[in-house]
Formats: C-alpha cells, sequence, structure tokens
C-alpha cells in the first residue's frame, strides 16, 4: 500500500485546509484536481514530509513520515522551485540526492542521468540561477528523480513550460517502472486520458471524487462534446455548474 493519509487535520494560523482527511494514494499514476486553495499543494508537502499534520498520521508501507526512511521512499517536486545560488544544475541536483541518503559519488553519478532525462545534459554544468524558468522546472523533476523514489508528489510539474517540454516531461513518466506512484497536482484537466489512471478531486479541504478516469468522466453532463467533457466533470464536481 502507498501513501496512507488518515483523519489528517491541518489549518494556517487558525484557518482550516484540510479537516479530517482520510486518503490512501493509488498504485501508478493519479492526477489530482482542485481549486485554487482547495489544498492541493498542502495535501502534497504533508505527504512529502515537509510539514507535519497537526492531527492524524501519514506512512507509507507502514513507516511513519517522521521516519528518515520515509523521505528516502518518497520524492516531493513542490510549486516553485528553488534555484540554490553558486550552485550548476548538476550540483543542484547532486545535492538533493545526498540528502536522501544517497553517497556523494552516487549522487553525482545520479544526478547526470537524472538531467539527461529531462533533457537537460547540455545545461548540468550552468549555475541554476542563469537558468530560464521552465528549465529551473525540470531541474526540479530532475530532482524528483534522482533518488530513484518509489513514490513521486509532483506539484504543478510542468508550469512554466512549453509545449515541447511538456512531452519531454510525460515521455519521462511514461518510462518510469509501472511500481513507481505518481501523484501529481494540476489545472491541466484535459489530458487525463493519456496522463493517469486514476483522479482525485479536492475541494474546500475535503476529496469530493476520488477513482479512475472514466467515472470522472461520467460526472459530464451527457450533451457535452468530447473535448469537453473532463473540463465539464471538474466544474460539476466542484460546484461550478
Amino acid at each position: 500500500m502507498p501513501v496512507e493519509i488518515s483523519d489528517c487535520w491541518f489549518a494556517y494560523r487558525k484557518r482550516p485546509v484540510l479537516r479530517g482527511l482520510d486518503y490512501v494514494l493509488p498504485e501508478q499514476r493519479t492526477v489530482l484536481l482542485g481549486p485554487n486553495g482547495a489544498g492541493k499543494s498542502t495535501l502534497l508537502s504533508l505527504a512529502a514530509s515537509v510539514r507535519r499534520p497537526q492531527r492524524g498520521s501519514i506512512s507509507y508501507r507502514g513507516i511513519d513520515s517522521s521516519d528518515r526512511e520515509y523521505r528516502r521512499r518518497v520524492a516531493w517536486l513542490p510549486q516553485h522551485v528553488t534555484a540554490m545560488p553558486g550552485l550548476t544544475a548538476r550540483e543542484q541536483v547532486a545535492y538533493v540526492g545526498w540528502l536522501k541518503g544517497m553517497t556523494r559519488t552516487a549522487a553525482w553519478s545520479a544526478a547526470a542521468e537524472a538531467l539527461a532525462r529531462v533533457e537537460l545534459s547540455g545545461k548540468q554544468d550552468e549555475r541554476v540561477t542563469r537558468l530560464s524558468g521552465g528549465q529551473v522546472r525540470r531541474v526540479g523533476v530532475a530532482q524528483a528523480l534522482v533518488h530513484e523514489a518509489e513514490v513521486l508528489l509532483l506539484d504543478e510539474p510542468t508550469a512554466g513550460m512549453d509545449p515541447r517540454q511538456r512531452r519531454v516531461f510525460r515521455d519521462t513518466l511514461a518510462a518510469l517502472s509501472p511500481e513507481v506512484s505518481v501523484l501529481i497536482s494540476t489545472h491541466d484537466v484535459a489530458d487525463l486520458a493519456e496522463d493517469s489512471e486514476h483522479v482525485t478531486v479536492l475541494n474546500r479541504g475535503g476529496i469530493v471524487y476520488h477513482g479512475d478516469v472514466a467515472g470522472f468522466l461520467a460526472h459530464a453532463p451527457e450533451d457535452v462534446v468530447i473535448g469537453r467533457r473532463a473540463e465539464m466533470a471538474y466544474a460539476v464536481l466542484c460546484g461550478d455548474e
């Protein structure tokens, strides 16, 4: 069983974001949808062990999220990737690998491989602060891939990428082992059938849908054209209709 969230509560300055959330991340690939402020980034950061729930528990195969072993097995791409001053792309990715428990030698080698997977080999010796926004985003993806995690938590991974870069990202995900579970937060509902096996919709701190793509699309009105079914299903589930 992958990441399991039980009775999870979290608030910012007494403003509740997640209220008693129960959630089990399915195997394979899941798209996480929801309006701004629904709690998607909070959910991902909690699942990544960057934050701790104020009540409840989070675990992976029985390992509590506070355990170092948990963080070795789970990788997180935050919504905003920080460019570390003075570090090249390879140095930054290798540093993340080292933080995850890899030896320096292994992290250095794996960093080059991870950057190649996102087509940044030609930029690996450039400082991250000099890269474009889309390139920095791809450095962030490489950071999530470097230590061969069993779970990837990706917060708006294609934000700032051009269409070709998005295709590279999708090809990278498609090449992952089927044993790797992926949760992707996105606003791009149009590519659900291509990008995922499961859909989770979060709204007002709670889950309003969790199931397969076909079940999600079934919430769209019958007279909606095929190209807009995902958009309309999302609108219905989030109360926009």
